[in-house]
């Protein structure tokens, strides 16, 4: 709860509205008034319709594509810091260009780095996201980043399913550590050991798989495909083909964030996904996609924030 003692008030960008306003039902405070005004040629402004002065300011906004919502929370956080808050945090629960954070080839962009150099310019003096593309972005930052985890929100939906032969499966090989972690947690809450197979997948382009083979066999099991992202969705969906022909009983995808691009909804409806299931970070209408089910991470973020206020933790609100 909001306290005279810990003041902070909880404002949120379009992309942030449905669920800063779950946050704050977990918090029992009221979303702060924005104003976003927009212009006859795109330009917008923001503005708070409310003091912030001394106070600590959550903003909440995804900076997912387009490049107009980095740009909302960019100006967000300079009208907080003008308008004199104590502290301006920036609840980031998708953080976008994530996907560019090394440099793998000549004469590239670091797309990851240089949004985290934006975010801190802009004044930003905390950052709490969920499940980043790359552990490592955190070091982008000289500024405290709250890491949170939408795996220990999954874990719970996929143990309420009561699969009787559950299997975890990484998508690629850079993703056998989140799985890995996946199982863990899946040991945790069912009490029993989890295995695990791993995806090897030939990608010749952006957004393309030309080829994936299963390291592991999933001959009657109940599979879930666990990843960070769902974009086009193409790989989850190759994934899955290849697990039923591999005799799986049946295969569920679970990520972090759906993006949902282009041919996402078509491509998830005509594959041999039982459901695709993802948190709310980014906005979704439900209604695009038959197999998905969304699961809220507005209490952990919630919970989050009281940690921060109250000087506790977050640690321990969040194990991997």
């Amino acid at each position: 709860m909001v306290t005279e003692t810990n003041p902070y008030k909880v404002f949120a960008g379009s992309k942030g509205t449905a669920i800063a306003e779950r946050i704050c039902q977990h918090l029992g405070c009221q979303l702060g008034k924005l104003n976003i005004a927009r212009f006859a040629d795109g330009e917008f402004a923001v503005s708070f319709e409310e003091s912030v002065r001394g106070q600590s300011v959550y903003l909440v906004q995804s900076t997912c594509p387009n490049s107009d919502n980095l740009m909302e929370l960019l100006l967000m956080i300079d009208a907080a810091k003008r308008a004199s808050a104590y502290k301006v945090i920036a609840v980031v629960p998708y953080f976008g260009w994530a996907r560019q954070d090394r440099k793998d080839k000549p004469r590239v962009s670091i797309g990851a780095k240089l949004v985290a150099n934006m975010l801190q310019t802009a004044g930003a003096d905390r950052v709490i996201t969920v499940d980043l593309h790359a552990d490592q972005i955190q070091g982008f930052f000289d500024i405290p980043v709250d890491h949170l985890y939408g795996a220990n929100t999954l874990a719970n939906y996929v143990s309420s399913l009561h699969l009787k032969n559950l299997i975890v499966a990484s998508p690629d090989v850079g993703g056998s550590k989140r799985a890995a972690a996946f199982c863990k947690k899946m040991h945790d809450i069912v009490g029993s050991e989890v295995p695990m197979v791993i995806c090897y997948k030939h990608r010749p382009d952006f957004n393309k798989v030309s080829e994936i083979r299963i390291l592991g066999d999933v001959r009657g099991k109940d599979v879930v495909i666990v990843d960070d992202m769902a974009d086009t969705a193409g790989t989850l969906c190759k994934a899955a083909e290849v697990m039923k022909e591999n005799g799986a009983n049946s295969v569920r995808a679970l990520v972090a964030h759906g993006i949902m691009s282009g041919d996402a909804c078509a491509n998830i409806s005509n594959s041999a996904l039982e459901e695709l299931v993802f948190t709310d970070t980014i906005p979704f209408d439900q209604s695009r996609c038959s197999k998905v089910h969304i699961v809220s991470i507005a209490d952990p973020i919630a919970e989050t924030i009281l940690a921060i206020q109250e000087h506790r933790s977050v640690s321990e609100l969040n194990i991997r």
